[in-house]
């Protein structure tokens, strides 16, 4: 049977890696996986506590709100002033959503169909291509590595309804400033498309960089919505608790279609979130501390086996060029021979669209131990 989308989406290569894992494993070998993003800090106590609590009230159990509960978004309209100086307005500007990923799949349903235009810069994290393709629209890529000037240049060729960045950029680790910023949201102004700006490692960034929302921009609120969640900052990726903020009727829009899909992420779950944001206020920092930790226990091992990398400046991830000896194998077979004869599993990134093969990426889920065993591997292999 021919299915309707699905047959069209890219071939999901980072399953080759994963099948691969699992048949080591099931051998007996022991595979550090610092290939999938999948973070192994504990969330906040209180967080947990407070989801037993509310959890436990039986008034709690019943439907909640697909928007998400007052309390909830104006906690996180309170975060946003604290951390990144933006005003919100709980009632218009915010929508609760479970997880970003489900937040961005839905808002391409209301913003592109058929015959629209969406420009993301590439290597991506998959979502950011799959999502607007999944609501009929074509995607145009342009070189992450180009930056804002690439940006541009792809939105003077196609004419955009929509454009889907994110910094601090996974998989490349690249970072914005608030200069580049108020140059996308000056763009979007002039040719009058919608600027979708994932800040998942808003609070993830190391060396003093100080990651911009792009809602700080001037005019950001007439042309831009911006999805955060409490994944990376707040160790919280199994709870799927996001939000859209920003525009207000790009919000509204989003808001009216969930009322007719969900009700909401499971209400003790938005409670523990909510006192999470407005008692948990440290909690990022520390995250923060242990990713530098891991990342520099990461570079330092790197460079002692011979492999040269240069630090990242945020998200949880390393972006690898591959050494020159082994470049001719493209970065899925590179990661399949990490994984057979140095028991490390990274993402090949190939994985990630164009431009992204001659990499590959660690993900920083395993602790400073752990990481020197790999990098202690990977010496024996490349030499």
């Amino acid at each position: 049977m021919k299915f309707r989308r699905i047959d069209d989406l890219p071939p999901y290569v980072f399953a080759t890696v994963d099948q691969l894992k699992r048949e080591l494993r099931r051998d007996g070998r022991d595979v550090i996986d610092l290939g999938f993003g999948n973070p192994d800090i504990p969330s906040p106590e209180i967080a947990v506590e407070k989801l037993r609590e509310a959890a436990l009230n039986p008034r709690n159990h019943r439907y909640s709100v697909s928007r998400g509960i007052e309390q909830l978004r104006r906690a996180v309209t309170e975060h946003y002033a604290r951390s990144f100086g933006v005003t919100l307005d709980p009632e218009t500007q915010v929508a609760s959503t479970i997880g970003a990923k489900e937040g961005l799949a839905h808002l391409m349903w209301v913003l592109v169909e058929d015959g629209d235009c969406v420009v993301v810069p590439t290597p991506a994290y998959p979502i950011h291509r799959v999502a607007p393709r999944l609501a009929g629209a074509t995607v145009v890529t342009t070189p992450a590595g180009g930056g804002i000037d690439a940006v541009a240049e792809a939105v003077q060729e196609s004419r955009p309804r929509v454009v889907i960045v994110s910094f601090p950029h996974n998989p490349t680790t690249a970072v914005a400033t608030r200069d580049d910023m108020q140059r996308l949201v000056d763009l979007a102004r002039e040719h009058e498309f919608v600027l979708v700006h994932d800040f998942a490692y808003a609070d993830i960034a190391f060396d003093g960089h100080e990651p911009p929302s792009i809602l700080a921009a001037d005019g950001a609120h007439e042309c831009a919505v911006e999805l955060y969640s409490l994944t990376k900052s707040f160790s919280m990726a199994g709870w799927r608790v996001g939000f859209v903020l920003g525009r207000a009727d790009v919000v509204g829009a989003l808001a009216k279609l969930k009322s007719y899909l969900d009700y909401g992420t499971f209400q003790p779950i938005q409670i523990a979130s909510t006192v999470t944001l407005r008692e948990a206020q440290e909690y990022p920092a520390e995250v923060c501390g242990i990713y530098k930790s891991r990342r520099d226990t990461l570079i330092a091992g790197l460079g002692r086996a011979g492999w040269n990398v240069e630090p990242p400046r945020g998200t949880m991830f390393v972006w690898a060029p591959i050494p020159e000896r082994f470049q001719e194998l493209g970065s899925l077979e590179f990661a399949l021979r990490l994984a057979r004869d140095a028991n490390v599993a990274v993402s090949p990134g190939i994985g990630f669209g164009d431009g992204g093969d001659g990499h590959v990426r660690f993900a920083l889920v395993e602790n400073e131990q752990r990481i020197g065993q790999a990098t202690r591997a990977i010496k024996r292999l490349l030499h």
